[in-house]
């Protein structure tokens, strides 16, 4: 099981195995909300996340990581933004595979968010937790009707999909990347992870984002370079130097939207490297 805090009041907890309820709770107490955001209307259906969580398992599909957004103020933590990533079952631990398909379930109770629904990957070895870009589009569902059968039918939306990320990445893997192909790779997520319009240079270089962080991640190809870039992107840990030259080390992304934003634009970024290489 892995517990880290990407900031304060913003944790996330992954485990090998099911989250139980009193883990989830202990994470993301907003996903076990007791009525919606003062600000919402009538019209918004209230039903917890937790709630749709019951009914994603008995379909099958059972939550393995959860994180909530920081609120700025203590009345809006019960009802922020917070994110589920479920595996059906029999995907817990693919046998012969590093990657499990997930779906990446977001809401909140506050109208920030409605529920959304995208396709990721996780992969073992780094514990890297991916999503998919433009391969599938994301479903999104009001706070209207019948929450909970609407997800679930989202839920078999996003599994249909997962052919597709399963060809993504063999793709990725017969695609063998240059050194010169190697740092474009990197030099555009950095530009994608740090402000590329500011005046002052990265605080990282090409080299440190290509970096493997064990000895099954030194491979040429674009799926083995994808993960050692976002691992260390995302992650966070690298020496680096702010504009005035002070040695500081890379906070790991933090947020929901955030990290969600910029996984996406990473597999977008390594798709487009795949259809330049061939």
């Amino acid at each position: 099981m892995l517990a880290t805090r990407f900031a304060r009041l913003s944790p996330i907890l992954r485990s090998s195995t099911p989250l139980a309820e009193d883990q989830i709770r202990a994470v993301a107490p907003s996903i076990f909300a007791e009525d919606k955001a003062p600000t919402r209307s009538e019209r918004y259906t209230y039903i917890p996340t937790i709630q749709v969580l019951r009914g994603l398992a008995r379909e099958g599909f059972r939550p393995f990581m959860v994180t909530q957004a920081r609120a700025r103020d203590a009345m809006n933590q019960e009802h922020t933004r917070h994110m589920v990533r479920l595996r059906r079952t029999g995907d817990a631990e693919p046998s012969g595979s590093d990657t499990a398909n997930e779906i990446i379930l977001i809401n909140s109770h506050n109208g920030a968010s409605c529920y959304q629904m995208l396709a990721g990957a996780f992969r073992f070895v780094c514990s890297n937790g991916l999503v998919a870009g433009h391969i599938e589009e994301d479903i999104r569902l009001p706070h209207r009707g019948d929450i909970v059968d609407n997800v679930i039918d989202g839920a078999f939306r996003v599994v249909e999909g997962f052919e597709k990320i399963d060809a993504s990445r063999e793709a990725m893997r017969d695609t063998a990347l240059s050194a010169p192909q190697q740092e474009a790779f990197a030099r555009a997520a950095i530009a994608l992870r740090f402000d590329a319009q500011a005046e002052a240079p990265a605080p990282v270089t090409e080299r440190q984002v290509l970096a493997p962080r064990r000895a099954a991640d030194t491979a040429g190809d674009l799926w083995t370079t994808f993960n050692r870039i976002q691992e260390n992107t995302l992650r966070g840990g690298l020496a680096a130097r702010t504009a005035t030259g002070r040695r500081v080390r890379t906070r790991p992304v933090e947020g929901v939207d955030r990290s969600v934003a910029l996984n996406r634009a990473l597999w977008v970024l390594a798709e487009e490297m795949r259809r330049l290489a061939a």
